[in-house]
């Protein structure tokens, strides 16, 4: 049987065919699949090559070790929350926020988001700080605030309540339920969240 010297391995004729930013975006989605899937202790950079049927050479090429890929399949691959619900009224807005946040966390970015977060050890951890506060975090308390002020504007929300440890109370709320309890948080469980502690918490005085 006569070979081509045309023919190549699946994995190197994939990346031969692949370069720059297409190449760069198979590596991180691999990144984004190995950690969703096998967490980050299981991530290894052969694995990720493996995924994006790329070598390891161009992986390291690029990312010169395992929390620098990481760090940046976060950043891509985050879901943006940058749109503040506005759909009349307190309680709509703040459900519709919470489904946002709620998608996000379960979503594979979300899921390799969390698998950094309870798996590193405080030295890792300290390395996606600004990627998890920048990328999740401060987005998500900015759009609070914003439909915190909107509701204080309509007059449902007391006038105190625009400060940090009410816009801090869903999200804690939402990350506590889920680490501990291992909610996914249905519909109904963000409804409760909303109806049973939010609105009571920002109604104000005498209603």
């Amino acid at each position: 049987m006569v070979t081509s010297r045309w023919t190549a391995a699946p994995a190197q004729a994939a990346s031969l065919r692949r370069r720059g930013a297409v190449l760069e975006r198979a590596i991180l989605d691999a990144a984004l699949e190995q950690l969703s899937t096998v967490g980050w202790k299981g991530l290894t950079m052969e694995g990720v090559a493996a995924g994006a049927q790329t070598g390891k050479a161009a992986v390291y090429r690029r990312w010169p070790s395992k929390e620098d890929l990481v760090a940046d399949a976060l950043k891509a691959g985050l879901p943006l929350i940058d749109e503040a619900p506005d759909l009349g009224g307190l309680r709509e807005d703040l459900l519709a926020l919470c489904r946002q946040a709620r998608d996000a966390m379960y979503s594979r970015p979300g899921f390799a988001l969390r698998a950094v977060i309870h798996e590193c050890d405080d030295a890792q951890a300290e390395r996606f700080h600004s990627v998890i506060f920048g990328g999740v975090v401060e987005p998500t308390l900015r759009l609070l605030g914003k439909v915190i002020a909107r509701g204080i504007e309509r007059g449902e929300v007391r006038a105190d309540a625009a400060n940090s440890y009410v816009f801090d109370a869903i999200p804690a709320m939402m990350m506590y339920r889920s680490k501990m309890s291992g909610s996914e948080w249905s519909d109904q469980e963000l409804q409760e969240l909303i109806d049973q502690f939010m609105v009571p918490l920002l109604r104000p005085s005498g209603d």
